[in-house]
């Protein structure tokens, strides 16, 4: 009795699907909807379409990051998209496969059957995952070529203007830009994860589906609010808007690190949770989707617990419990981003050439008029830049005023004299020429840094 019952035992496991056969066949269930295969044409498509004309118009999405710079280059393109996607195109999409890759079969009815043919419920968890993360690879990879591809043929292939003023070679800016890219792929899996763990635990129950963008968008007010540096980087979505410090120089790495790693073990801890949910799961009830109180219980505290984790070792790795926006990194920022950026004007204006060890520029900033402290995010900061040009004993200043927001980023708007910064536009001998002064975007690191010596 033991030998036979050995035998069919044997026998079953013989005809179980390889995974590779399980893969290609959800890879072609997936790829047969209608829906994935408009989203594959839009992503491979629209961004390029869309880059090129605004890169054509007149006026520019100046409150964009890299946006103010589509007419001189066509780098600036994919990285006003790369914005974009983060924000709301990669939430969604990751919405409309990982969200739905469990949940369907519970709306089809179809798991008996598919347990018949497959035999296996581990193989059928990594077939959908591994053919979700195809599509959702093969969408993101359209994003970025396509967009990529619509800035270079509408702008040309010219140097991209960094967040802290200096000037990317084609080259390098090509690298960076993939690079960015690249890095957007780690939170992108971890809301696949999630949704993934959310396809599993709720079943067929609409917030399966949109269980990604809630996260994204969730983790998006967070960051607007001034929360603590150590809140603020374990979230899985900071590298959304950590790759900002890839332009910068030197980069800033460190946020950037920290974000990737933890959206990878976001990824991780996440999809092996729906694995195991997935495996505890009772197939002989058709009644039941995976979707009991027990489950969605299971889904939500582990994440919970997570965070804390995450938020109590980031805290203990890197001593900044405050914001991270202090007034000495505010006056750094602004000093260099105007040191470069002086020596781009007077190239357009064909001035003699002078070097930033010659400029050096200093900033004086305040908050609130001096009437608060020098620090955090708001649109109330004053910079009073200053700067000597060889053979001028009076130095020059000029004014910005700083609008810094709770990531680190800030706009420094121009506030005169109206011969540095007080214009659009300056008249050079070839003509009327964007002043690149006149505004600015810049980058604070919120971990804490060494000032250079």
């Amino acid at each position: 009795m033991t030998a036979t019952t050995a035998a069919h035992e044997h026998a079953a496991a013989a005809r179980r699907v390889p995974v590779s056969r399980c893969y290609r066949f959800e890879l072609v269930k997936l790829v047969s909807q209608w829906r994935i295969r408009l989203l594959v044409l839009v992503c491979w498509t629209v961004p390029g379409l869309f880059v090129a004309a605004v890169s054509l118009q007149s006026t520019l999405p100046s409150d964009t990051l890299f946006g103010r710079w589509m007419h001189a280059t066509g780098w600036a393109g994919p990285l006003v998209m790369l914005g974009f996607a983060g924000t709301w195109a990669l939430p969604l999409l990751t919405s409309v496969v990982a969200g739905d890759v469990f949940a369907s079969e519970d709306r089809l009815g179809t798991w008996r059957h598919l347990l018949v043919a497959v035999r296996s419920p581990r193989r059928i968890f990594a077939a959908k995952a591994l053919a979700g993360l195809t599509v959702i690879l093969l969408l993101v990879a359209g994003l970025a070529c396509s967009s990529t591809v619509g800035g270079v043929l509408a702008v040309g292939n010219q140097p991209l203007v960094g967040l802290d003023g200096h000037l990317l070679t084609p080259g390098d800016a090509a690298g960076k830009v993939l690079l960015a890219w690249l890095c957007v792929l780690a939170p992108t899996l971890a809301l696949a994860a999630i949704g993934l763990l959310g396809s599993v635990a709720l079943g067929r129950s609409p917030m399966a589906l949109l269980l990604p963008a809630l996260a994204a968008l969730a983790m998006q007010l967070a960051q607007m609010l001034p929360l603590p540096v150590a809140v603020r980087l374990a979230l899985p979505g900071y590298a959304f808007i950590a790759w900002n410090g890839l332009f910068t120089g030197p980069a800033q790495l460190g946020p950037l690190l920290i974000g990737v790693v933890v959206a990878l073990v976001w990824t991780a801890a996440a999809t092996s949770l729906a694995y195991l949910l997935f495996l505890r799961r009772d197939f002989t009830n058709p009644a039941h989707d995976g979707s009991g109180p027990r489950a969605i219980t299971i889904g939500l505290l582990p994440p919970a617990g997570l965070a804390a984790l995450t938020v109590a070792v980031i805290a203990v790795a890197t001593p900044s419990t405050g914001s991270g926006i202090e007034q000495d990194k505010v006056q750094r920022s602004v000093a260099t981003a105007f040191a470069h950026l002086y020596r781009m004007q007077t190239e357009q204006l064909h001035r003699p050439e002078v070097t930033e060890a010659q400029l050096r520029t200093t900033a004086a900033c305040d908050k609130g008029a001096g009437q608060v402290a020098a620090q955090g995010p708001g649109n109330d900061w004053r910079c009073v830049v200053t700067w000597h040009l060889p053979g001028v004993e009076a130095p020059g200043t000029a004014i910005y005023q700083l609008d810094v927001t709770a990531d680190g980023r800030f706009v420094a708007d121009g506030d005169g004299p109206k011969e540095v910064n007080g214009y659009f536009l300056v008249r050079s001998p070839t003509g009327d020429t964007p002043n690149p002064l006149w505004q600015f975007d810049g980058n604070v690191e919120l971990l804490p840094t060494t000032p250079k010596g």
